[in-house]
C-alpha cells in the first residue's frame, strides 16, 4: 500500500488520492467485519493496486527523466523504511499473540504464515493452502491479508529494476522515446497479466486472486496513468470549463463503479476476472480526474469526486490506512479465535479499535523511522533497517514455532497396530483392552492433521476427470476380477478407505477406489470452492466412474458415500440420487449406503492441541453435525430397492444429548472440521464389518459364506450359493412375522402334546400375541417373555420350510443375527433364548427326537455372558452323543452379545471327508462334529435329510436349572431376544 509524502510541495503529490485510499480501506474493513450490502469489500485492494501503480511508477518515472536514471537502492530504501517496521510490528505482536490467543496446533500454522509474510511470500502459502482440499476447513490465517502486501512487494521487486533497465537503454534517445518504450512494455505487460487473471478464474480461482501475476495488470492500469503526457490543455477558458466537466463526469463515472462493486459484488461472483475491470478501471478513472501537482481545486467549475476525497477527514483516514490495513485483520481473527464467532457490529467495533495500535505505529514507528536523518542519509542504512524488520518476526517466529512443535510432540504416523480394538457392536467404541493407556490421545492433534487414509493419488483432486485404476489386495491384480469390493464417492466415501480393505482383505477380495474430492456422488451441479465456479470436473468424473463400472466385471458390493450438505432442498438431492444409484441397480450388485458422519465444523485437532486436558471442550453441537439424510430415511421406508444402509453414528455422536464428542475414549475422531481420522477409522472397522455381515452384504470371517443381495429372494451368487431363504424382517412396529415364512407353536407342547412342556420342563405358555413376537418397526424380530400374576408367557416361530439340506456333496449354511436378550444376574435366572433346527421327519407326530437330529446354533442360559452350540442324536440317553447333553461346545465366552447383535451359524458340509457340521460366531468357527465321531447310521439319521429353524425364548427347564438358574419372583419379564435377519443358502 505505497504512500506518496504526505506534504502538498512534494512533487506529485495528490490529495485525492490520499483520500481515494480511504475509500479503499473503509471498503476492505467493512468486507472483513461482514457489513451487510457490502460484501463486495473485497475491491478495495484492487483500488490500493492501481493508487500503487501510479503512485510508484510515476515517481520513478519522474526520476527516470530529471536525473537520467534510477537509483534502486535509494527505491528500496524508501520502500523498507515506509512499509517494514510497522509490518514487522504487527508480525511480532500477532506472533506472540499467537501463545496466548490461539491453540497450539493452530499456532504452529500461525508461525508459518509469520514466516512468509516477513519474507513476502504470504500470498503463495495461501495459494498453496486454499488449492488444497484437504487442507480445508481450518480457521482464517491472522495474517491472510498480508497477500496483497507481498504481491505488491513481488510486482515491484521486477518492475523497478526493469524500469531503471529501461531509462538506462533509452533516455539518450530522448524522454519522448523513453515514454513510448514504457508505455508500450507497460502495455504488454499489462494485456498478458489480465489475459492470465481471465483464464484462471475460471480454471485456479486461489491462483487468480492470490497470485502475483494474475495481478499485476492492475499495477499496471495505474502504471500507465502515470506514463500518460499529462499537460494543461491549451485554449479558451470554454474549452478548459469543458474538460473539467468531462473530467468531473469521468471522476464520478469512476466512483460509480467502485461503488457498484462494493454493493453488489458478492462472494460468488468469479474473480478476479472480468468482474475485476469495474472497480479496476473505476478507481483509474478517478485518479485521471484528477490535475497532477494541482490538486482539485485549480480550476472552477463542476465538483468531482477529487474535491471531496482531498478534505480532511478523508484524507487522515488515508494517511492512517497502510497501518490500519495491517491491525485491523488480526484483531478480527485473534478475537474470534478466542471468543468464538462474532456478529457484525462487534466486528465493526473491534475494527474501530485497531485504530488505536495503526494510529501509534504511525506516531511512534513509521513517521520517526521514514524521516530520521541518521537513517534516511545512506540508502544502506534505510534497506538494513528493512532487513532488521524481516530478521525479527522470523527469529520470533521461529523461536515460538519450535517451542510449540515441542509442546505437540512427533508428528509421526499412527501406529495403528498399537491401537485398542474397536467393539464391534454395542454403545461403546472400543473393547475393554486392559493394556491401552487412557492417559493419552490418540492420534495427537499433530497426528490427526496428516492421518489421511492410506490410498495415495487414488482419492483425486478436483481438477480430475476420471479415476487412475485403483486396486488394492485381492487375487486378481488388477480390477477385472469379480471378487472385489468398490468404494464410490466423494471424500467422504474415501475416509472409510482403510475399513472398507481390511474387510475386503478378509474374505480375499480387492478393493477397487473411485473416490473424488468435493465430488457429490448424487448428480448435482455444484460449484467448488478451490476452483471458484461450476464443477465441470465433477461432473465428468461421475459419469466416467459409472461407465466405468458397467464396463468391468460385477464386483462382490459397491460400497456408496457422500457429504450429505451439498444442498438443503431434499426433493432436488432425492432426484440427484436416483439419476446415480439408478445404473447402479442395474449392475445387479448390492449396494450398500454409508450413512455420512457427523460435521464438526470446527478444526477438532486444533482445538484439542488447546484442550488436551478437557477434549469435552471441543465438542460440538449435535443439531448442527448431523443433517437429515433423506436417502437413509427412504432406504428404511423401503423406498429404494437393492440399496441397504449402515451407520455407526450412534456411536460417534451416542446418546441424545445436545453434543457430539471431539474425542471418544481418547480417541480422536477428525481430523478436520469434516472427515474421520484414519486411526478412528481403523477403530470402527469391527462395527462397519459387523454392519455389513449382518446386513448378509458381506460374509462372516472364515466362513464360505455367500454374500446375498438384498431381499429374500432365492438364486445363485458368484461364488455359486443359492439362497434359500432370507428374512430381514422389515414391516410396521407391533406386526407379526411374515406368514410366508413362519408359523407359530403355541400352548406348551407340539400338537397332540407328545412332549409336555415342550419335554424340557418350561414354564412358559408360548402365544402369538404382539407382546411375545412382534417386529420393532426397525428391521429387527423381538421374540419377549411377559408374565402377569406369576404366569409366564413368550414366543416360538417354526420356519414353513422343513427341507433345508445340503445337495449332494454340497454344504448348508443356516444363519442369524441375534442380540440376546439385555439382562443378567438374578433378573435374568430361567431366561433360555435359543435358535436351533431339527429334522423334518419331527413334524410326523413329533416324535423320534433325538434320532432324527437336533443342531443348536445358539442357546444361552441365565443372562450368562456365554453361548453354547451343540448337536443333539442317537438316543435319548448316551450315544454316541452323549444324550442328554449332547456334543456341545461348552460355554464360549461372548461379553458384548447382549449389548448388539452377533452372527451366529451352523454349516452342514458334505464336501468333506469326513462330514462335518461346524459352528460360528461372527465368523469364527469354535465347534466342530464330524461323522467320525459316530457310527454311520447315526450320522446319517440326524444330518442326511431336510430341516426347519427354530426361534424361541424359552424360561426355566432342563438346561437353565443345569446352570443353577430357575425362575424366581427376581426374575424380570419384558427383555426380548432380538433377530435382524435369518438366511438360508446352500452351495454344490
Amino acid at each position: 500500500m505505497a504512500q506518496m509524502p504526505n506534504n502538498s510541495t512534494a512533487a506529485g503529490f495528490r490529495p485525492d488520492i490520499e483520500g481515494l485510499r480511504a475509500v479503499a480501506l473503509l471498503a476492505v474493513l467493512a468486507f472483513h467485519a461482514g457489513v451487510p450490502h457490502l460484501a463486495g469489500g473485497f475491491v478495495g485492494v484492487d483500488v490500493f493496486f492501481v493508487i500503487s501503480g501510479y503512485l510508484i511508477t510515476g515517481q520513478l518515472l519522474r526520476e527516470a527523466l530529471g536525473t537520467g536514471r534510477i537509483r534502486l537502492a535509494e527505491f528500496y530504501s524508501r520502500r523498507a523504511r515506509r512499509l517494514l517496521p510497522s509490518a514487522a510490528l504487527v508480525l511480532a505482536a500477532v506472533a506472540l499473540a499467537g501463545v496466548w490467543l490461539t491453540a497450539p496446533l493452530r499456532r504452529t500454522d500461525l508461525e508459518y504464515d509469520v514466516l512468509a509474510s516477513a519474507l513476502s511470500v504470504a500470498n503463495w502459502r495461501f495459494v498453496a493452502q486454499q488449492t488444497d482440499y484437504l487442507a480445508a476447513g481450518r480457521d482464517p490465517s491472522p495474517l491472510l491479508h498480508f497477500w496483497s502486501l507481498a504481491v505488491e512487494e513481488q510486482f515491484y521487486l521486477l518492475w523497478a529494476p526493469l524500469l531503471a533497465l529501461l531509462a538506462f537503454l533509452m533516455i539518450r534517445q530522448g524522454r519522448r522515446r523513453l515514454r513510448a518504450v514504457l508505455i508500450a512494455v507497460t502495455s504488454l505487460g499489462t494485456a498478458v497479466s489480465l489475459l492470465l487473471a481471465l483464464y484462471w478464474t475460471h480454471r485456479e480461482v486461489s491462483l487468480a486472486y492470490l497470485g502475483s501475476s494474475s495481478r499485476a495488470w492492475q499495477f499496471g492500469i495505474g502504471a500507465l496513468l502515470a506514463l500518460l503526457p499529462r499537460h494543461r490543455p491549451p485554449g479558451s477558458p470554454r474549452l478548459r470549463a469543458l474538460l473539467n466537466r468531462a473530467r468531473a463526469l469521468v471522476g464520478w463515472a469512476g466512483a460509480a463503479a467502485i461503488g457498484w462493486s462494493v454493493f453488489g459484488y458478492t462472494a460468488g461472483t468469479p474473480y478476479p476476472g472480468v468482474a475485476a475491470l469495474l472497480p479496476t478501471l473505476g478507481a483509474a478513472a478517478v485518479i485521471l480526474a484528477g490535475i497532477p501537482g494541482r490538486g482539485t481545486e485549480a480550476d472552477a467549475g463542476p465538483v468531482g469526486p477529487g474535491r471531496l476525497l482531498a478534505l480532511a477527514a478523508p484524507r487522515a483516514l488515508g494517511r492512517l490506512s497502510y497501518n490500519l490495513y495491517l491491525w485491523h485483520w488480526p484483531v478480527l481473527v485473534l478475537a474470534e479465535s478466542r471468543l468464538g464467532p462474532l456478529g457484525w457490529p462487534v466486528k465493526v467495533a473491534l475494527t474501530a479499535a485497531a485504530a488505536l495500535p495503526a494510529l501509534a505505529t504511525l506516531r511512534w514507528v513509521e513517521r520517526p523511522l521514514r524521516r530520521n536523518p541518521v537513517v534516511t542519509e545512506l540508502p544502506r542504512r534505510g534497506l538494513s533497517l528493512g532487513l532488521s524488520a524481516v530478521i525479527l518476526p522470523v527469529v520470533l517466529a521461529l523461536v515460538v514455532g519450535t517451542g510449540t512443535l515441542r509442546l505437540l510432540g512427533p508428528g509421526a504416523p499412527v501406529d495403528l497396530a498399537g491401537l485398542p480394538p474397536g467393539a464391534p457392536d454395542g454403545t461403546s467404541l472400543l473393547l475393554p483392552a486392559p493394556g491401552h493407556s487412557a492417559r493419552t490421545i490418540v492420534p495427537s492433534p499433530a497426528q490427526a492433521r496428516k492421518d489421511f487414509p492410506p490410498d495415495g493419488a487414488c482419492e483425486v483432486p478436483p481438477t480430475a476427470t476420471s479415476s487412475p485404476p485403483c486396486l488394492f489386495g485381492g487375487t486378481g491384480g488388477d480390477t477385472a476380477s469379480s471378487d472385489r469390493i468398490v468404494l464410490l464417492g466423494d471424500s467422504h466415501a474415501g475416509q472409510w478407505f482403510s475399513a472398507v480393505l481390511a474387510i475386503a482383505a478378509e474374505r480375499h477380495w480387492g478393493l477397487e477406489e473411485l473416490v473424488k474430492q468435493g465430488c457429490p456422488l448424487p448428480q448435482l451441479t455444484v460449484t467448488n470452492p478451490q476452483l471458484g465456479r461450476e464443477y465441470r470436473e465433477c461432473d465428468s468424473w461421475r459419469a466416467d466412474s459409472l461407465a466405468r463400472l458397467q464396463r468391468e466385471p460385477k464386483p462382490r458390493l459397491i460400497v456408496v458415500g457422500s457429504l450429505n450438505r451439498y444442498t438443503a432442498d431434499d426433493q432436488l438431492l432425492a432426484q440427484a440420487w436416483e439419476q446415480t444409484l439408478t445404473p447402479l441397480r442395474a449392475l445387479g450388485v448390492p449396494i450398500v449406503y454409508l450413512t455420512d458422519t457427523p460435521v464438526p465444523g470446527q478444526d477438532v485437532p486444533s482445538c484439542v492441541s488447546g484442550h488436551s486436558a478437557d477434549p469435552a471442550a471441543c465438542d460440538f453441537p449435535r443439531g448442527q453435525a448431523l443433517y437429515p439424510d433423506p436417502l437413509a430415511e427412504a432406504i428404511a421406508a423401503g423406498r429404494e430397492p437393492g440399496v441397504r444402509a449402515v451407520s455407526v453414528n450412534s456411536v460417534l455422536c451416542p446418546g441424545s444429548g445436545r453434543s457430539c464428542p471431539a474425542v471418544l475414549q481418547r480417541i480422536l475422531l477428525y481430523r478436520d472440521d469434516a472427515h474421520l481420522t484414519n486411526a478412528a477409522v481403523v477403530v470402527l472397522t469391527p462395527r462397519l464389518e459387523r454392519l455389513l455381515v449382518d446386513a448378509a452384504l458381506v460374509p462372516p470371517q472364515g466362513a464360505s459364506a455367500p454374500s446375498p443381495g438384498p431381499g429374500s429372494g432365492s438364486g445363485p451368487d458368484p461364488q455359486g450359493w443359492t439362497q434359500l431363504l432370507r428374512d430381514d424382517f422389515q414391516g410396521p412396529a407391533g406386526s407379526k412375522p411374515s406368514a410366508a415364512n413362519w408359523q407359530y407353536d403355541t400352548g406348551t407342547c407340539y400338537p397332540g402334546c407328545p412332549a409336555a412342556q415342550w419335554g424340557t420342563g418350561e414354564l412358559e405358555t408360548m402365544t402369538d400375541a404382539p407382546a411375545n413376537v412382534r417386529l420393532d418397526g426397525q428391521g429387527a424380530l423381538e421374540i419377549t417373555p411377559t408374565e402377569q400374576n406369576g404366569q409366564w408367557s413368550s414366543g416360538r416361530l417354526e420356519s414353513r420350510r422343513d427341507d433345508f439340506a445340503p445337495p449332494p456333496g454340497g454344504v448348508l449354511r443356516i444363519a442369524a443375527s441375534i442380540q440376546l436378550p439385555q439382562v443378567s444376574g438374578p433378573a435374568a435366572a430361567g431366561y433360555w433364548p435359543a435358535f436351533w433346527t431339527l429334522g423334518a421327519g419331527l413334524r410326523n407326530g413329533y416324535t423320534g427326537w433325538p434320532g432324527i437330529g437336533e443342531l443348536d446354533t445358539l442357546e444361552s442360559v441365565d443372562g450368562r455372558a456365554s453361548v453354547f452350540g451343540t448337536m443333539h442324536c442317537g438316543t435319548a440317553q448316551g450315544g454316541p452323543c452323549q444324550e442328554p447333553q449332547g456334543l456341545g461346545s461348552g460355554e464360549q465366552p461372548c461379553p458384548q452379545c447382549q449389548s448388539g447383535f452377533h452372527t451366529y451359524a451352523v454349516e452342514v458340509d458334505f464336501s468333506t471327508s469326513p462330514e462335518e457340521v461346524r459352528w460360528y460366531l461372527d465368523g469364527k468357527e469354535y465347534h466342530r462334529v464330524t461323522a467320525a465321531q459316530m457310527d454311520p447310521a447315526t450320522w446319517d439319521a440326524a444330518v442326511h435329510h431336510g430341516v426347519f429353524l427354530i426361534l424361541d425364548v424359552a424360561m426355566g427347564g432342563g438346561l437353565p436349572a443345569a446352570f443353577g438358574g430357575s425362575v424366581s419372583p427376581a426374575t424380570e419379564p419384558g427383555h426380548p431376544m432380538r433377530v435382524k435377519y435369518v438366511s438360508v443358502a446352500t452351495r454344490p
